[in-house]
C-alpha cells in the first residue's frame, strides 16, 4: 500500500490526506501553448457617466455608475472611458454632446437618472450607440432601495447582452470559503464580491463548496465531526442534509448537468476513487476501480463524461471517463503536473491548474484543438471556476500564504482581486444564471 504526506494537501486541493512519494516519467507529444502578454479580446469603449441621482428633493452623489463600469471592465470586454474630465455629463438625451463623446473615443455609452423616495428606487437610463446617434436599449428599473447594486447589476446585464450577443453574470451569485480567527465560514456572496453572507461557519474546515444547477443548493464537505463528510445545504429553507457518511474520506461533490445525480470522492477502499450517488444519499455505485488515487471529479456539460485528476500516471494529470464507466482517457500532457479542473459551460474548454517551471498557473484548454493558453502568472494560483456565461475565470492565489480571490477575463488580460478581509480564502464556486 502506498504512503503519503500531508504536505501534498497544499498542491493536491482534494483533502483526502494523501501524497504520491514516487513519480513516474512520462514521455508525451507538446502542445501548441500561448503566453498572455498584452492585448487580448477587442474591448468596446463604452463611456459610462454617472446617473442624475435625486433623494427626496435633492441631487445627491451616486455611486449607479461606478458600479455598471466596475461589472463591465471586469468582464474583460469593455474598456470604460474616464469621464470625470468631461464639461457635459448629460442625465437625459437632449443633453448628449456627440462631439464630445466622439473625442475621448466613445463608441456606446449609458446615462440616466436614479430617483430615490420613500425607500424606494427608480432608474431610467439609456445605451446609446455615439457612432450612429441611436438609442440601442432604454429602461426602467424599479424595487426596494435595498435592492440599489442589484439594479444595478441588472443594467450591466443588459448592457453586456446588447452589445455581445451573450447574457452578462453581474447579477449571478459566487461563493467562497474564508478563515478569520480560527473559524471557518462558506460565504455566499454577489457576483463582484458585495453582500457576503455566511451559510455555514465551523471551528473545523469546511472545503470543495459546490452549486447545484438551480442555484437553490451547495453541496460541500465539512470536518466538523473530525473527518470530512459531505453536506448539501439548501439556501432556500437554511436545511441541510447528510449525503456521505461512508466509511473513510468522503470528498469533492458534484452535481451533474440535471442535478440528478453527484459525483464524489471516497476512501472506502485504501485509495480515493470516484462514486455516483443520488442527492439523499441513496444509490451509491462506483464510477470507476483502480490502484490509483482518482479524485477532484467534474461533469461535463452534456453530461456524458466526467474529467478527474490522477496519479495513474504518475503525477497528478487530467484525465476523462464516461458518465457510465469504462476505461478512463488522459487529457492534459503540458507541464509537470495538473490538477483542478473545470468544464466552460459550452463544454469546450477546460481550465485547470497547470504547474510550468515551479509556477502553479490557471491555463485554458481547448478540448477541440488541444491548444493550451496561460491566462495567469502564478505562482501559487488554484481552484479555477468558468463564470455562467464563460467568459471570466474565478480562482484563488496565494500571497504569503494566504489565500485572496480573483478574477481573470479569459484572455488573460483583465485581473482583478476581491477586497474580502479575512485570513485566508480557498474554494471558490461560481452559481448559475437562474431566472
Amino acid at each position: 500500500m502506498k504512503k503519503y504526506s500531508l504536505s501534498m494537501l497544499k498542491i493536491f486541493k482534494t483533502f483526502v490526506l494523501f501524497i504520491f512519494v514516487s513519480f513516474i516519467s512520462l514521455k508525451a507529444s507538446a502542445i501548441e501553448t500561448i503566453e498572455i502578454s498584452g492585448g487580448g479580446t477587442k474591448q468596446i469603449n463604452i463611456a459610462v457617466v454617472p446617473y442624475k441621482e435625486i433623494v427626496g428633493d435633492k441631487v445627491a452623489n451616486n455611486r449607479m455608475h461606478q458600479i455598471i463600469a466596475a461589472d463591465l471592465y471586469r468582464s474583460g470586454f469593455f474598456r470604460p472611458l474616464e469621464v470625470d474630465g468631461l464639461i457635459n455629463k448629460p442625465s437625459t438625451l437632449s443633453e448628449i454632446n456627440y462631439l464630445e463623446m466622439t473625442a475621448i473615443a466613445a463608441q456606446v455609452m449609458t446615462l440616466g437618472q436614479v430617483e430615490i423616495n420613500n425607500n424606494r428606487i427608480k432608474v431610467n437610463w439609456f445605451l446609446v450607440d455615439i457612432n450612429k446617434k441611436t438609442i440601442l436599449t432604454t429602461m426602467e428599473f424599479s424595487g426596494p432601495v435595498a435592492q440599489y447594486r442589484a439594479i444595478a447589476h441588472k443594467i450591466s446585464d443588459t448592457i453586456y447582452e446588447k452589445l455581445t450577443g451573450i447574457p452578462g453574470v453581474f447579477s449571478t451569485k459566487i461563493s467562497y470559503i474564508s478563515k478569520i480567527k480560527g473559524r471557518y465560514s462558506l460565504n455566499v456572496a454577489d457576483a463582484d464580491g458585495f453582500n457576503a453572507q455566511s451559510v455555514v461557519g465551523s471551528p473545523q474546515p469546511i472545503i470543495s463548496a459546490r452549486w447545484s444547477p438551480d442555484g437553490k443548493k451547495i453541496a460541500y464537505v465539512s470536518f466538523e465531526k473530525k473527518k470530512p463528510i459531505i453536506y448539501i445545504q439548501s439556501l432556500v429553507t437554511g436545511q441541510r442534509m447528510i449525503v456521505a457518511n461512508f466509511k473513510g474520506n468522503n470528498s469533492s461533490p458534484s452535481w451533474s448537468p440535471d442535478g440528478r445525480r453527484l459525483a464524489i470522492v471516497l476512501t472506502y477502499n485504501a485509495n480515493s476513487q470516484i462514486y455516483l450517488i443520488d442527492p439523499d444519499g441513496s444509490n451509491l455505485k462506483p464510477l470507476i476501480q483502480s490502484a490509483h488515487i482518482d479524485t477532484e471529479p467534474i461533469w461535463s456539460t452534456d453530461g456524458k463524461f466526467i474529467y478527474f485528476t490522477s496519479d495513474r500516471g504518475g503525477r497528478p494529470q487530467i484525465y476523462k471517463v464516461s458518465s457510465s464507466g469504462g476505461e478512463p482517457q488522459r487529457v492534459s500532457f503540458e507541464g509537470s503536473q495538473n490538477l483542478n479542473p473545470n468544464v466552460s459551460p459550452d463544454g469546450k474548454i477546460l481550465t485547470y491548474v497547470m504547474q510550468d517551471e515551479g509556477r502553479f498557473r490557471i491555463v485554458l484548454h481547448d478540448l477541440q484543438t488541444g491548444q493550451i493558453t496561460k491566462i495567469t502568472d502564478g505562482p501559487f494560483d488554484e481552484a479555477p471556476k468558468f463564470s455562467p456565461n464563460g467568459h471570466v475565470i474565478l480562482y484563488t492565489h496565494k500571497i504569503n500564504g494566504s489565500g485572496e480571490l480573483s478574477t481573470v477575463s479569459i484572455d488573460g488580460v483583465v485581473r482583478q482581486s476581491f477586497n474580502i478581509t479575512a485570513d485566508d480564502i480557498r474554494e471558490p464556486a461560481w452559481g448559475p444564471l437562474v431566472n
